[in-house]
């Protein structure tokens, strides 16, 4: 004889109408057993339950209940055949949705992400795709992500992921060495335009973090991973400090500090003035600056030490002067 099921307390028999609604509404048909097999109910249970939110609605515009302000169901197909069918829908239908504009640009994203690593179970991302589909206000357009650089460097991250095994790669790093390095792939993250591996380093037997554009020859071995992303602790900011950086004296907007966040040390004197914050930088060589301030123009001026100064005016010189050359013809 099977087990029966202990009985449900209150907040638990709340908490199973507040799923049963969307399930059903997400279902054009179900049979009672189906549905009590999902929620781990007698169909009993489940019966009274569909009976209950047959009489449940929103008050309308006269503040009493009316039936056009009810759930209904598709009766004889419940008494005769155990099947759920909802005929009327209240409260979802005259809620907001989203223009064709608005789902279609949505779903692009959601396209883009079933690129990362760690959304390699694409399920419930296809799921939301077509619910957002169906409940917009119209047909989406079919738009499709353009491929970057960086997409097939994805994809095999993505693979080894799911092959639980460690990524291979020449790196050339910010000081311009190129090592090869051998990576379990923990994480996927994204700063702006750049996309960066973090990873168990195996050379460094560390932590760290890997710029996809600077990758090259990058494949996934057969070789098992040591570190799995819940074995180690990731550090909260996407760069962390090495004791050969170099420290450089900035001066930047307020507005545009959380944009550098990562790049100031922990503890770091900040001096405001005039909208203005005075503060130290940490980088790995002074042309990485160039980067930071090409995308902070007119916020960030750098300071301090003279070499970093040089480095970043001679960069835009040589930017000023190849415009220049662009601009005159025949010079």
């Amino acid at each position: 004889m099977a087990e029966r099921r202990k009985p449900m307390q209150a907040q638990d028999k709340l908490a199973f109408l507040l799923a049963l609604v969307p399930y059903l509404m997400d279902r054009d048909r179900v049979s009672v057993a189906e549905a009590a097999e999902h929620f781990g109910v007698e169909q009993d249970q489940l019966r009274d339950a569909v009976r209950l939110i047959a009489v449940s609605g929103i008050p309308g515009e006269t503040n009493a209940y009316q039936p056009g302000d009810l759930f209904d169901i598709a009766w004889d197909d419940f008494e005769e055949n155990d099947q759920i069918v909802l005929t009327h829908q209240v409260a979802i239908d005259d809620s907001p949705r989203f223009s064709a504009r608005e789902a279609a640009a949505l779903i692009a994203g959601l396209q883009y992400l079933t690129a990362l690593p760690e959304n390699a179970d694409r399920d419930a991302i296809g799921s939301l795709m077509a619910k957002l589909a169906r409940g917009a206000s119209a047909a989406p357009s079919q738009l499709a992500v353009a491929r970057s650089e960086t997409d097939e460097a994805l994809a095999t991250i993505r693979d080894a992921v799911l092959a639980g095994v460690q990524v291979e790669f020449d790196y050339l790093s910010s000081r311009g060495e190129r090592e090869r390095r051998r990576v379990d792939p923990l994480r996927i993250e994204s700063v702006d335009q750049d996309w960066y591996l973090r990873g168990w380093d195996h050379l460094r037997t560390a932590i760290r973090t890997f710029r996809l554009d600077r990758i090259d020859d990058l494949v996934a071995t057969t070789e098992p991973i040591t570190y799995r992303p819940g074995d180690v602790k990731l550090p909260e900011t996407l760069f962390t400090g090495t004791p050969e950086d170099l420290l450089v004296t900035v001066e930047v907007s307020a507005s545009a500090i959380p944009l550098i966040e990562d790049y100031i040390p922990e503890g770091a004197e900040r001096q405001e003035r005039g909208g203005v914050i005075r503060t130290s930088l940490r980088v790995a060589h002074f042309h990485g600056l160039k980067r930071l301030v090409a995308g902070l123009s007119g916020v960030l001026t750098v300071l301090d030490p003279p070499e970093a100064r040089q480095v970043v005016a001679g960069w835009a010189r040589a930017g000023v002067e190849r415009y220049r050359d662009a601009a005159e013809p025949g010079r």
